[in-house]
């Protein structure tokens, strides 16, 4: 009896053990959620964590880089002005000058056998640099007179490519302190500025000074300084003893220094409306204060037109009269010639204008137009600005009286 309990106990046991398990979901069976969460897994590739990141690191940086770019183009075009505009255009043009030049002095020698000190006639090398710009394809430079002239042994200049040339002279004037130089090359074309007209210049506009300060630089690159127009129609006679008259001359803050001379004054188009010429220091010092001028471009090439045909200047009319600074010599000679700065009229043509307007052999004209003559040089280089056609009030003494005549230019005359 009591083994049929115990064998039904235990088979109570096991049935009910049966029914816990069949409760069990089976590992192996099939599970909604989880089976289509694999099957996503399984069946659809996706790509890993690493690669996923580096994609979006790559298109960061491309938009990174196309914003850089964007914001380096807008700032180079905002840096791009009118400035540097002009001086890409005419700083191509602009030369570094070397001039080699004969100089004659004199040397103290002593002689032992008088014993006595003498001077001795010497000729020595001297080295200058400037500045200077191709007029033409073919290779016409302008510069100053002061820093190319007919006493120059070699010349010799540097283009902004690096290439150096020599040169020779073409013409020269002295009392413009315009010289016209021509490369020698067979190079077939350089890079040549274009003028501005400049009797439209405007007071305050850009002015840019190009050049070869102090003849630092052997590369060829022009230095550059900026500033405005301050003045037109200056009329300077810079040093009495020097034969140059500098007339209607344009005023510039922009800085030029020494070697500067003989560059272009260019405007914010890249024009050239001036050559550099000197600077007023306003004392003993050699630096820039804030004045320099330039002479003006229709003055440059008229004078280029004489210089390109013969070589130097000469009037487009004749005054009809000769004339030579009163000196000492002549004073002692005529007692009634005063005592002043002036040209005594030594001879004069029936047939021309001095004749007409009542001038006569042994007057001095102390005065053309509106300044006092100081020499010969001084008065042609006056007489210059005028041209055929037009009307020239000089002043004059005869027999210590002050007359006031005014002469009809017009073309050269025939007879005496």
């Amino acid at each position: 009896m009591m083994h049929r309990y115990y064998f039904l106990f235990v088979a109570l046991i096991l049935t009910l053990a049966g029914c816990a398990d069949s409760e069990k979901p089976d590992q192996n069976a099939p599970q909604l959620v989880s089976s289509s969460t694999t099957a996503t897994a399984q069946n659809q590739p996706v790509a890993p964590a690493e690669e996923a990141d580096s994609t979006d690191q790559t298109n960061a940086v491309a938009d990174d880089q196309a914003l850089t770019s964007t914001s380096t183009n807008s700032i180079a075009d905002s840096r791009r002005n009118a400035i540097t505009k002009a001086v890409s255009e005419a700083g191509k043009a602009v030369v570094s000058i070397t001039v080699t030049e004969l100089q004659r002095g004199y040397t103290r020698e002593f002689d032992s056998f008088f014993f006595r000190y003498f001077d001795v006639p010497v000729q020595r090398e001297v080295k200058s640099a400037g500045s200077g710009f191709i007029i033409s394809e073919d290779g016409l430079v302008l510069t100053n007179e002061h820093v190319a002239s007919k006493n120059s042994k070699t010349i010799k200049v540097v283009l902004t490519d690096g290439n150096t040339y020599e040169a020779e002279l073409v013409g020269a004037d002295e009392l413009a302190d315009i010289s016209l130089l021509r490369i020698k090359s067979d190079r077939e074309k350089f890079p040549y500025v274009t003028f501005a007209d400049s009797d439209q210049i405007m007071v305050g506009e850009w002015a840019i000074a190009m050049g070869n300060p102090f003849g630092l630089f052997h590369d060829g690159q022009p230095s550059v300084t900026v500033g405005v127009v301050s003045a037109k129609e200056r009329d300077f006679r810079p040093d009495p003893q020097e034969p140059r008259v500098y007339v209607e001359m344009i005023q510039t803050d922009a800085a030029i220094n020494r070697g500067n001379s003989g560059g272009p004054l260019v405007n914010s188009n890249g024009e050239v409306m001036g050559m550099n010429a000197f600077i007023f220091t306003g004392g003993t010092s050699a630096g820039f204060v804030g004045l320099g001028f330039a002479i003006p471009s229709n003055r440059i090439l008229k004078i280029v037109s004489q210089l390109k045909e013969s070589g130097s200047v000469s009037l487009d009319y004749d005054p009809g009269m000769k004339f030579q600074p009163v000196t000492r010599e002549l004073i002692m000679k005529y007692r009634n010639i005063p005592r002043v700065l002036g040209l005594f009229v030594t001879e004069v043509n029936k047939n021309g204008p001095a004749y007409e307007s009542g001038i006569m052999p042994g007057d001095v004209i102390v005065q053309i137009g509106e300044e006092r003559v100081t020499s010969e040089m001084h008065a042609w280089a006056l007489m210059r600005e005028y041209k055929e056609g037009e009307e020239m009030e000089l002043h004059l003494i005869r027999e210590n009286k002050q007359y006031k005549t005014t002469m009809e230019l017009r073309k050269r005359v025939q007879g005496r």
